[in-house]
């Protein structure tokens, strides 16, 4: 078994797709977006329109059958965690090989099997949207990644040979040149060094294809791959958050969406900048109950608590373990004490004589009666001997 990132720890390889997704493990972020629900707006359902394309008023007896509710895909998600995760597992040879990347990138050898060079294909591709869509080849060997791709000419990247790309100017100047190269075929265009992208003036026909052209999004998954390992991580969020506006805001690329959320988002390595993309598509997407991207089950959660609220007479346990009810025996006690103190009295002062109320003892007990009916639930705790028990009398 491989070492994790290199320090000699073993990553258990994922046998679920919730070990493979650490998205929401640490979201210690306060704000929560549920679709809408966040600001208290619901996103409204389309109304439905019958064949005549009117609004459909009445209940007709054809069955319309539910939405299919996407699946997460275990394999792309285990797929991504190795990615994101260095390849754990993947034994590196670290020793100086051919460097078959770099020397491409160098203009010294050309991509296998056509036999052109990286000049070649930045000077006289470009453009060519035919030539860049019907060739298959080409992707692996400019977007190279420590995996293996389709064509069996290209080598994987191995960790000295990233290391040496990444300090070689010229490869990374023409590795740009080439990003540039792709987002024109998709029609986006790089705006800064920061990655941010916006449209190109070919947008609209382009925009067309690559709603059409489902292969071309398995090219932009090995892109993003391969900007993560060639120091351009932060390419990445804006290209996502691109084509994520794209396809759920303006629709110009609908069928993007699944691979967007399923494949591109997942392989950003910062748990932030992930958590930060699934809430703007959340946000956007319709059906909103049909997102199953997270976050997972807060709200549910907080119904929960909502739910379980305690009862309108709970149980009072006072601090010496002495409950109401003893209170109110206790009440009781007293008052059939008193009751029969002052039959005592009558009897022995004859008539028409108030004893009760010359009777020291008697008016302790009175006041004694008149405090125990009084004290509120929050104040058993206060009786004069300081533990919750009535004196003695």
């Amino acid at each position: 078994m491989g070492n994790f990132f290199g320090l000699g720890i073993s990553l258990r390889e994922p046998t679920s797709l919730e070990e493979c997704d650490s998205t929401w493990n640490s979201d210690s972020e306060t704000e929560e977006y549920v679709g809408d629900r966040a600001s208290g707006q619901t996103t409204p359902t389309p109304e439905r329109k019958d064949d005549t394309g009117e609004e459909e008023t009445e209940q007709t007896d054809r069955t319309i059958e539910p939405i299919p509710k996407p699946k997460r895909s275990f394999y792309a998600a285990k797929d991504l965690f190795k990615y994101r995760h260095k390849y754990p597992k993947l034994k590196d040879m670290r020793y100086h090989n051919d460097l078959c990347n770099l020397r491409f990138y160098m203009n010294k050898i050309p991509f296998k099997p056509e036999g052109v060079y990286i000049e070649d294909i930045l000077s006289r591709w470009k453009g060519d949207y035919e030539k860049l869509e019907q060739n298959h080849t080409y992707i692996q060997w400019l977007f190279p990644l420590r995996e293996q791709g389709l064509n069996f000419y290209a080598k994987e990247l191995t960790t000295l040979e990233i290391e040496e790309f990444m300090t070689t100017k010229e490869a990374v100047k023409r590795y740009l040149l080439a990003y540039k190269l792709m987002l024109d075929f998709f029609g986006i265009r790089l705006v800064d060094k920061n990655g941010n992208v916006a449209r190109a003036s070919n947008w609209c026909e382009r925009f067309k294809h690559l709603n059409e052209s489902q292969h071309n999004y398995l090219r932009i998954t090995r892109i993003l791959k391969s900007l993560g390992e060639l120091g351009y991580e932060h390419f990445k969020p804006p290209l996502v958050k691109f084509l994520l506006q794209e396809a759920l805001v303006e629709e110009t690329i609908p069928n993007i969406k699944h691979s967007a959320l399923e494949y591109f988002v997942y392989t950003i390595r910062a748990r932030k900048e992930r958590r930060r993309l699934l809430r703007f598509a959340q946000q956007h997407y319709t059906p909103a109950e049909s997102f199953i991207w997270g976050p997972p089950k807060k709200i549910k959660t907080e119904e929960r608590k909502v739910a379980v609220k305690p009862t309108d007479t709970p149980s009072v346990v006072l601090d010496n373990k002495v409950t109401l009810e003893e209170v109110g025996e206790h009440k009781n006690q007293i008052k059939s004490e008193t009751r029969s103190n002052e039959n005592r009295q009558s009897k022995s002062s004859g008539e028409g004589s108030d004893t009760s109320a010359s009777s020291p003892e008697l008016n302790g007990n009175k006041n004694c009666v008149d405090e125990a009916e009084i004290t509120s639930d929050s104040e058993c705790h206060n009786f004069k001997d300081g533990v919750g028990i009535p004196p003695p009398e």
